[in-house]
């Protein structure tokens, strides 16, 4: 029973909710890193067994597809949680914190686990008017698990996908909705400095690569702040920076790695173009060697309009009206359910699931967690939503 802001006075997945989070406490016990889900695939077949749900695993790497059919010729949507955690440590003290050495569930795909499986009891226990496809991805936060499972033919025959993720930008009862650009695209940077190493108390008979990326990494936030249209938002981050020996030895080599969101095509185009230009411009300044490599990463996540109004009426039922929430403007995070959106139509949506009304943690902190009551929220809403969607699709 819950009668705070935004949430329905009861749930149906009430009844089911201690076996959730026995769940999803036992998969943030045991985390394991993209393509490494044993465990975790482990648990999502113990339980799909359970429930008499069909489903198709391929092994160490790969996604576990539950399929619940009720009519082979009904329309079949698709529900996804990702499984892989991150390489990091937690600091929680929660009685059930990880036992494994440098990985750690800070993103909540232990909680997207249980809350999908949480739908699958629902739907098999009392099936929609079509078919479900329960879909356990590898390696969202590394390798783009999603190709993997759309490699697999996982997607065939399926109308719509739908997905979620857990967020303390709202409370326990909220739910974000929204159709459109939702998250940004990614693309990765790798530059190579090479200059002239040397003695530190001689730096005229040397080319300082520390202090030529140094000019660069100033100099290339004015792409950002220079040449991009601030209504259209970006982001560029060096997150890594390798150079040096020794306090006295000027540094010949330097290595800088960075990230690239963009919401725009025309402006990723623009970012790109501009690191390519300013390298080559502060090589030919410095007297130095530089060299960039950029690597294209997720693509933003695009809602489908449709299927985001399905979305929205589901949400409403589960959370009500003022539980509903907007997006003000796209996450510059990334996500690999683009992929999905590629393919079909498809909502990606957020829960709430902050821990105290006015402590906010970011994803991937040693310190997040979530409050398990989101874990009927999201039941429920997957469980509204699939039967929505095929209601709807069996009409049209």
């Amino acid at each position: 029973m819950r009668k705070e802001k935004g949430m329905t006075k009861t749930y149906k997945s009430e009844g089911i909710f201690s076996r959730l989070v026995e769940i999803r406490r036992s998969i943030h016990k045991h985390p394991e890193l993209a393509f490494e889900e044993v465990k975790t695939a482990q648990t999502v077949i113990a339980e799909l067994e359970r429930l008499s749900i069909p489903y198709e695993y391929g092994g160490k790497g790969t996604g576990v597809v539950g399929r619940l059919i009720t009519d082979a010729s009904a329309p079949t949507v698709a529900l996804r949680a990702d499984m892989d955690a991150l390489p990091g440590a937690e600091n929680t003290d929660l009685p059930f914190s990880s036992t494994i050495k440098d990985k750690v569930h800070a993103c909540g795909h232990d909680a997207h686990v249980a809350i999908v499986l949480g739908a699958a009891n629902l739907l098999s226990k009392d099936p929609p008017n079509g078919n479900v496809r329960f879909v356990f991805q590898p390696a969202e936060e590394k390798g783009g698990g999603a190709r993997v499972v759309i490699g697999s033919g996982a997607l065939e025959g399926v109308s719509a996908i739908f997905g979620a993720h857990v967020t303390h930008h709202y409370r326990v009862g909220e739910i974000m909705v929204a159709e459109g650009t939702i998250t940004a695209q990614s693309d990765r940077f790798n530059i190579n400095v090479k200059g002239k190493g040397g003695h530190g108390a001689r730096p005229h008979e040397a080319v300082d690569a520390v202090v030529i990326t140094g000019l660069l990494i100033a100099a290339v936030q004015t792409l950002i702040s220079r040449e991009v249209n601030p209504v259209y938002p970006s982001v560029i981050t060096i997150g890594r920076v390798e150079a040096g020996s020794a306090a006295n030895v000027i540094a010949e080599e330097a290595y800088l790695e960075g990230t690239i969101r963009t919401t725009s095509p025309e402006v990723r185009d623009l970012l790109h173009a501009g690191l390519h230009r300013m390298v080559a411009a502060f090589g030919e300044l410095h007297n130095a060697k530089i060299d960039i490599e950029i690597e294209q990463g997720y693509p933003p996540v695009v809602n489908t309009a449709r299927e985001a109004r399905i979305a929205r009426r589901a949400a409403e039922k589960v959370v009500g009206m003022d539980g509903l929430m907007q997006m003000d403007h796209p996450s510059m995070g990334a996500e690999d359910f683009a992929y999905y959106l590629q393919k079909i139509p498809g909502c990606y949506v957020r829960f709430g699931a902050r821990l105290r009304e006015n402590e906010y943690t970011p994803l991937h902190s040693p310190e997040f967690d979530v409050d398990e009551n989101v874990l009927k929220v999201g039941a429920d809403f997957f469980d509204r939503v699939a039967r929505a969607a095929l209601d709807e699709y069996r009409d049209r």
